[in-house]
């Protein structure tokens, strides 16, 4: 049987990282009264999260007279800059994540499922297998769209705030006295 940690109107939902740039961990956290959830996630992850969920609330403000109230901006009042909240605790690190629409209640709806590892030498010599595992747990987060817009928006700022990349290689700097490996032919 899967837990699943719920969220229907959380009290905080952010994303935010540990460590110095270069060795952060990012976490998904959510907090609804004395529930505390931490989900241990990619970077990249954390980035497509929040491209993805602008995509959706620009896609419905296009909507015949905005009839969900999307905020084109982060509401004044939704801006969370604080920390992740103490103590961090990873309750699993995501692999699937899913991202939806509840029209029903104007929401915006967060999964995230844990990595799932599978013993490949038991499926040694087999062709094509399907594999249908439930997972044990499941975190499942439903934010109203000022929220979403809000943590899009300081998604993207804790992404964007680690090692600058080289203009010129792509590859993060780790310091000043960073060295390009500039492929073939460059130089």
């Amino acid at each position: 049987m899967t837990i699943v940690h719920g969220f229907d109107w959380p009290d905080r939902l952010v994303i935010g990282t540990v460590g110095q740039p270069g060795e952060r961990t990012f976490y998904l956290q959510a907090r609804a009264g004395r529930q505390l959830v931490s989900i241990a996630l990619e970077k990249q992850q954390s980035a497509a999260l929040a491209e993805r969920i602008e995509e959706i609330l620009d896609e419905l403000m296009t909507e015949d007279g905005n009839p969900f109230s999307v905020p084109a901006l982060t509401p004044e009042g939704l801006v969370d800059n604080d920390p992740l909240e103490q103590p961090v605790e990873e309750q699993f690190r995501a692999g699937a994540m899913g991202l939806g629409w509840d029209p029903a209640t104007a929401q915006i709806v967060i999964e995230a499922f844990p990595i799932i590892e599978v013993d490949a030498e038991e499926f040694d010599g087999l062709e094509e297998i399907e594999i249908e595992v439930e997972p044990e747990e499941v975190m499942v987060v439903r934010i109203p769209v000022g929220t979403a817009r809000a943590f899009a928006k300081r998604t993207r700022e804790v992404v964007g705030a680690g090692r600058p990349i080289c203009p010129l290689c792509s590859v993060p700097m780790d310091s000043e006295d960073h060295v390009c490996e500039l492929p073939d032919g460059f130089q």
